[in-house]
């Protein structure tokens, strides 16, 4: 049952971010402040590092695929960037410490760093008018501070999850 749960809720994740993005710009007094919902890519690293690293980058690509497909116009973009940040989590894990907090710090350097790189990309390719200045603090702030809060809410949650499974698929406590 857990298998298929832990599929599940990749899959919900990936029709709740454009939900959630409905709610996206904020307006708190003159100004809009945009929030991007990544909530399956921070589940993708919580499944590569309690989980499954393997299963975590196929359903990165899987996931990346399927997001370039729906809701950007740009084959790869997505399919390319999910398996490298989630190998690049698993790669820096083996060096800190493992638990919830710092594995949060993680994944928020990694969103900082994807939400960067999606600009340097949307910039180049003269798909947005944002300077980085602007970029900074009507996106990526806000951006940040909403998935923090979804990390914390939803973090111990998906441990618990990915250790229940690894636990099943494995045996570790019989």
């Amino acid at each position: 049952m857990i298998r298929v749960l832990v599929i599940f809720v990749a899959v919900f994740l990936f029709y709740m971010e454009p939900v959630f993005g409905l709610l996206s710009p904020v307006s708190i007094g003159q100004q809009f402040y945009i929030l991007v919902p990544r909530f399956l890519l921070i589940y993708l690293v919580f499944v590569a590092i309690y989980y499954n690293r393997k299963r975590a980058i196929l359903f990165g690509v899987i996931f990346g695929l399927l997001y370039d497909v729906f809701f950007i116009d740009i084959i790869g973009l997505y399919t390319f960037i999910y398996p490298i940040l989630i190998f690049i989590s698993v790669w820096v894990m083996r060096y800190i410490h493992l638990n919830v907090l710092t594995l949060s710090l993680l994944i928020l350097l990694l969103l900082a760093g994807l939400e960067s790189l999606l600009f340097v990309f949307h910039t180049i390719i003269g798909t947005t008018t944002l300077v980085f200045d602007e970029f900074l603090q009507l996106r990526l702030i806000p951006t940040m501070i909403a998935n923090f809060v979804f990390v914390a809410v939803m973090g111990w949650f998906f441990k618990w999850l990915l250790v229940q499974r690894y636990e099943q698929k494995y045996h570790v406590n019989t």
